[in-house]
């Protein structure tokens, strides 16, 4: 295929597509052999270079890197089981770390100190509370109104009960009263 005949459409079905006759010719690069870069301002070829130098070298430092920590984990991993650690084992370890951590903290400390005052100054509303209830009950108890009531429920205790007191040798009704003909029930 001839580049006359070529289909530069880029709305064509064949656009990306790369004859074999374009594959072999080289691209153009420069004088020192590299691509064309447009180079920033203020840095020149030489400075170029070096950078590029350097780059390459971090770059394979970082692959040198990434593989000795792949092997020092896997290194690890093994340790640990043979130490019988566990995933589950571990993740319940860093738990309690975390707590202790946390339990160690400034936060946590004073949010304890303001909920045990908090708990004393409620404790202590209540025992107030309470103490008024209690006080305001014997004032009602010693009230004429609660001492004629008092009086009414001992009348009607006595009119069921009879004479007798608590523990004065309570019958049965069947025992104390023979059956009666004209019983209300």
């Amino acid at each position: 295929m001839d580049s006359a005949s070529q289909d530069i459409n880029l709305n064509s079905p064949n656009k990306g597509l790369v004859s074999d006759s374009l594959s072999e010719v080289p691209a153009e690069t420069g004088a020192s052999g590299v691509t064309p870069v447009t180079l920033p301002p203020g840095l020149t070829e030489e400075e170029a270079e070096e950078l590029r130098t350097e780059l390459t070298k971090v770059e394979e430092e970082i692959q040198t890197l990434r593989q000795v920590l792949l092997a020092k984990e896997r290194h690890a991993s093994e340790l640990k089981r043979k130490l019988g650690l566990s995933p589950l084992t571990e993740l319940k370890q860093n738990i309690s770390k975390g707590w202790q951590d946390v339990q160690t903290s400034n936060a946590y400390k004073k949010t304890q100190e303001t909920l045990s005052q908090a708990g004393q100054k409620t404790s202590a509303a209540f025992t107030t509370v309470g103490s008024a209830i209690s006080r305001k009950l014997g004032d009602m108890r010693n009230s004429p109104t609660f001492k004629s009531f008092e009086d009414k429920v001992g009348n009607i205790k006595t009119k069921v009960v009879g004479g007798r007191t608590n523990g004065d040798g309570v019958q049965s009704p069947s025992e104390s009263n023979p059956v009666q003909d004209k019983a209300p029930f």
